[in-house]
């Protein structure tokens, strides 16, 4: 525990030249990651979620090989952030800062190549390489983390880790063409991410029900061919409270925080 806390105030000292003007408002967004966060690191709920979610990932992975015809060869293709990968560090870092996400302390965060590898990530990957399947990581990462990545993927043991089976974001966030460009050559099996646009981009923004009727509309489809994982620090559910906007102030933010709360 002394050498994580050591770890975590070497970093914030690393980053301290990218830091944030402090204000209240910004220091109040930061500590409400702090329910989530610890729920994400220390909850046993967490980690069942976790292994929970990749046995049915290999359920479907079983019951394609078993039932689709066709001679391409075969894939699945996973999200690396909080779906292989634990980047909550991080989000304790800014809890322990009084900041918010940049890119830049991200891209800090991301050099030191230390996100420990995810409960029931390393079975699933090596059940499906065993099975003669592809491994694909696509993520919203920038291309600029691309070295920083693979040594981080390569040094947990997750195989495929090179740049052949990871596409990460140059310009766009939207994943659609990344997951064609691997649907082209391969049978998708299945798609494993902690946000549903990890499965296609019509989940982006949400209308005012915040796309719960869509999930509800697509439930079938989604449950043969996308695997959820738990993400309570961030992501496109987020981003649905804002109306879809991240740039709103963080007073702003807070405040349609609570006003959506049901009572």
């Amino acid at each position: 525990m002394k050498k994580q806390i050591i770890i975590t105030l070497l970093f914030i000292v690393s980053i301290s030249g990218f830091g944030q003007d402090k204000n209240e408002e910004k220091a109040q967004m930061s500590d409400q990651l702090t329910m989530a966060v610890l729920w994400y690191q220390q909850s046993a709920e967490m980690r069942q979620a976790y292994y929970q979610a990749y046995n049915y990932a290999k359920l479907l992975v079983d019951n394609k090989l078993a039932t689709i015809k066709t001679k391409r060869p075969s894939a699945v293709v996973l999200d690396i952030d909080e779906t292989v990968l634990d980047n909550s560090p991080y989000e304790a870092m800014l809890i322990d800062s009084g900041w918010t996400y940049t890119g830049r302390t991200w891209k800090a965060w991301t050099d030191q190549e230390r996100a420990e590898a995810l409960p029931g990530a390393l079975d699933f990957v090596n059940y499906a390489k065993k099975k003669g399947i592809e491994v694909f990581y696509i993520s919203n990462r920038n291309v600029d983390e691309l070295e920083s990545t693979i040594k981080n993927l390569k040094g947990k043991g997750f195989p495929n880790a090179d740049e052949r089976f990871i596409q990460l974001k140059q310009e766009s966030s939207d994943k659609t063409d990344r997951r064609e460009k691997v649907a082209n050559k391969y049978e998708v099996l299945v798609f494993i991410g902690d946000n549903l646009t990890d499965y296609s981009e019509e989940f982006g923004d949400r209308d005012a029900d915040m796309g719960k009727t869509l999930v509800d509309e697509k439930k079938m489809e989604l449950l043969n061919n996308f695997v959820m994982l738990p993400n309570p620090m961030y992501g496109e559910w987020e981003k649905a409270i804002y109306n879809n906007d991240y740039s709103k102030s963080d007073s702003v933010k807070l405040e349609l925080r609570k006003s959506l709360l049901i009572r």
